[in-house]
């Protein structure tokens, strides 16, 4: 795309964010509402300028919340609209209240959602005609909140790693390192990682976390003492804390897909999560996929690592190679497959 077409909003955006800043303070959804229609109502200020575009021979593609204004203005022209919705929406949501009643005052802040919100998005996906998504888990949640599973297409995300990333050292001596990165709260389960280290062998196992803390203090400081929270770090960092790592867990409640996990296997970790993201891990190939909720089983899992360091090494090399399933050309072919659906003459635009 070298010689597309680019607008930027940058100016603008930084007007829009120091109003946000001085005005009065929002809930975190009602303002991802508020950017989104922005954004929206820019793109579709910018796409009436382009005259001489066939909408009846291209394809709009935007993400959730920023979607709606833009793509209703497009598909009036003939174009084909795809929504991207990055995760299960209001079944996650639902979910992670569930857990806001199993543990008590562990959230900082209870999570709220705006209705407007909710409907924003179901009007999104009524007026795309394929909705986008990064795995099966976020399908069927879908499905479940009226979508038609034959209006939903997985297009799971893409990781390129640098060669560097691929030389990790074999494991050190002493307790296994355990690595969990990425937002400290309840929809990810840190509550049941913590049950899990509370379950092991303080001297065979340590816990890095690392990400921004959302669960309340008393349970960071009342964690057992191999448990190290870092709170948010660099990314310079976070590539510091994958190579010293042996095992990397995401004992996630509900996720559209999980980067990380990419991320870890790159670095040459075995990855420890549950079906409810994106499909990465073949269970006891390169990693354990465990029940959500269940430290015992999570428990279980590292435990068999640290007993066989032959496996654990098998792992390691089974995780490199499998990153290899999540490159450029695989997200080339899932979009094209999309295109082909949409518009099957061959000439598209993409915008």
């Amino acid at each position: 795309m070298s010689d597309a077409e680019v607008y930027g909003f940058n100016i603008s955006a930084l007007l829009a964010g120091l109003r946000g800043k001085l005005g009065a303070r929002r809930d975190p959804y009602s303002e991802f509402l508020k950017i989104g229609s922005w954004f929206g109502r820019q793109t579709r200020a910018a796409m009436a300028k382009r005259h001489e575009q066939d909408w009846k021979n291209t394809i709009f593609f935007g993400y959730d919340t920023g979607f709606l204004e833009a793509a209703a203005w497009a598909k009036d022209q003939g174009a084909a609209t795809v929504v991207c919705q990055m995760d299960p929406s209001q079944v996650e949501i639902e979910m992670v209240r569930e857990e806001e009643k199993l543990w008590p005052g562990w959230a900082k802040a209870p999570l709220r959602v705006p209705e407007e919100y909710l409907a924003w998005r179901k009007a999104e996906w009524a007026l795309a005609d394929v909705v986008m998504v990064n795995s099966k888990w976020t399908l069927n949640a879908l499905a479940k909140l009226g979508v038609p599973s034959n209006k939903i297409a997985i297009v799971p995300l893409a990781y390129e790693s640098e060669e560097i990333e691929r030389a990790s050292p074999p494991r050190a001596e002493g307790p296994l390192r355990v690595l969990y990165l990425g937002q400290v709260n309840l929809r990810k389960g840190i509550q049941y990682l913590l049950e899990a280290a509370r379950k092991l062998d303080k001297k065979h196992f340590h816990f890095d976390i690392a990400g921004p803390i959302a669960i309340a203090d008393e349970h960071v400081v009342t964690a057992p003492s191999n448990v190290t929270f870092h709170g948010a770090v660099t990314r310079d960092r976070v590539r510091e804390f994958y190579r010293e790592a042996d095992v990397f867990v995401l004992p996630t409640i509900s996720d559209g897909f999980a980067l990380t996990q990419l991320e870890a296997m790159a670095h040459g970790l075995p990855v420890i999560t549950t079906p409810n993201c994106g499909e990465v891990v073949r269970d006891g190939i390169d990693g354990f996929i465990v029940p959500a909720r269940d430290s015992t089983a999570l428990a279980k899992a590292l435990e068999s690592l640290d007993e066989d360091p032959e496996r654990l090494e098998a792992m390691r090399e089974a995780a490199r190679q499998n990153i290899s399933r999540f490159g450029l050309d695989a997200l080339d072919q899932n979009l094209r497959a999309i295109e082909q659906q949409l518009r099957p003459s061959p000439k598209v635009d993409l915008i």
